[in-house]
């Protein structure tokens, strides 16, 4: 794992809950630092809820400053008006990012999912109880939108650094990994 210290800010863009999380990762420590949504519900026009996306995302960057972004991209539902206006949020907290100077990555929902459970296809109640174990979580979110957006910074924390590092050694077998590594033995007996 890469030992340099992240702070990654992971959004789940929407137009009437967007979930957001900032994580952080320093060594093998991965905090979570902050998570919320921004209920957007009483907002009636489309580009004051634009603006309130780009507001909040400004301002978690000013308080947090985080080195990355992470967002997951919009995927094709039944309702094509539902997309687009997806597409519009995730657009706007993109251009907060990129204002900041955020290295920005996108990821689909099949990706963040399948790199948090192993599933692709996993319910927001699976990711959920697979973060409870990761990131030891106390607390049971009152909309997944959040744990969402937390499992897209994770996600990003994976794919932006390896398991194992590049300077360790590779071994030939687990004879001599179990040989050179014999604290990471565990004993079931």
């Amino acid at each position: 794992m890469n030992s340099a210290s992240k702070i990654i800010l992971g959004i789940d863009p929407g137009t009437v809950i967007m979930g957001y999380a900032v994580l952080s990762v320093k060594g093998n420590e991965i905090k979570l630092l902050h998570m919320n949504v921004l209920k957007l519900t009483a907002q009636k026009d489309t580009y004051q809820k634009l603006e309130i996306i780009f507001s909040k995302v400004s301002e978690l960057i000013k308080n947090y400053n985080p080195n990355m972004f992470a967002i997951e991209a919009p995927f094709y539902g039944k309702n094509v008006q539902s997309m687009l206006k997806l597409g519009r949020a995730q657009g706007v907290a993109i251009a907060a990012a990129m204002q900041a100077a955020l290295p920005v990555t996108e990821y689909s929902p099949k990706k963040i999912k399948q790199s948090i459970t192993g599933n692709g296809n996993s319910t927001k109640e699976q990711v959920y109880k697979m973060l409870q174990q990761i990131i030891k979580l106390e607390e049971v979110p009152h909309f997944f939108d959040a744990t969402d957006a937390l499992a897209v910074a994770l996600c990003h924390h994976y794919a932006s650094g390896t398991i194992v590092s590049a300077q360790q050694k590779s071994f030939k077998g687990w004879k001599e990994f179990i040989a050179n590594n014999p604290g990471r033995l565990i004993n079931n007996q």
